[in-house]
């Protein structure tokens, strides 16, 4: 995957090959090869690169969206090419992979600015919090098929929680598998955060509108009278923020306490 390309690099790795995502979303600076996307990917492909070393994902969630590709381990195995599993959904879980990976190249300075760097600085942001309260939230996901609400076990849904917001999707569990307008005005959350997804900036946008502000229920929310309605950027909260972990908790801060 391209954030896990990206942490390879974060460690002062090299890349011979990445899935096409690594180019688009990360611009990852090795002079790689493009693999194909990372949903199906051919271990051929991988072989025939001559790699030292083949990360792959282990997650069957999230951005992948029921991606594993732990299929291609036993084809890499037989052709002794070592091989490591990773899943990432948290910081924390970033700076568990990026302290395995500075072990391998056996780059220190890496870790130093690239993990131990931003979990400082977000230790600092959550220390902050101590005695406000942040109040309740919201993470809504807006696609061209309608509406999801992030628990507290998602990237930006632990974050949150991190910062001591409370997320309602924690006590409305129906609002994860049946998400309505009607069902968010009756809990009312004093922040809502938006992650608009699409094919496109602008079909996200125009996805955005259709599920939020085009309906004439949306104005009344006091989150939306009160300026409360944040528009999150996806390089922060759709990506993997990897090093910049620290910018995306520094948002969500600033939106819950108004600093």
């Amino acid at each position: 995957m391209g954030s896990f390309a990206n942490v390879w690099e974060l460690a002062g790795g090299t890349l011979v090959g990445a899935s096409d995502d690594a180019f688009s979303d990360y611009h990852i600076a090795s002079d790689a090869q493009k693999i194909g996307d990372f949903s199906s990917l051919n271990a051929e492909s991988i072989i025939a690169l001559n790699p030292d070393f083949v990360i792959l994902t282990g997650s069957s969630s999230g951005r992948g969206g029921g991606v594993a590709q732990t299929e291609l381990a036993d084809t890499l195995t037989a052709a002794k090419i070592p091989v490591a599993y990773f899943k990432v959904t948290t910081f924390d879980d970033y700076l568990r992979m990026l302290r395995t990976c500075c072990d391998i190249t056996g780059d220190e300075q890496a870790y130093a600015e690239n993990g131990q760097g931003p979990a400082d600085r977000i230790a600092e942001i959550c220390a902050k919090t101590e005695g406000k309260q942040a109040g309740s939230a919201v993470v809504l996901t807006t696609y061209s098929g309608g509406t999801r609400v992030q628990s507290s076990s998602t990237q930006t849904g632990t974050m949150l929680a991190d910062l001591g917001a409370q997320n309602i999707a924690d006590s409305e569990k129906g609002l994860l598998s049946d998400y309505s307008i009607e069902a968010l005005i009756q809990d009312n959350p004093q922040t809502i955060f938006l992650l608009p997804m699409g094919n496109s900036d602008e079909s996200a946008q125009q996805a955005l509108a259709e599920q939020t502000t085009q309906n004439p229920a949306w104005a009344q929310l006091d989150a939306v009278k009160n300026g409360r309605a944040v528009t999150l950027d996806p390089q922060l909260f759709q990506y993997k923020p990897n090093a910049q972990w620290d910018e995306a908790y520094q948002v969500l801060f600033d939106a819950l306490y108004g600093e």
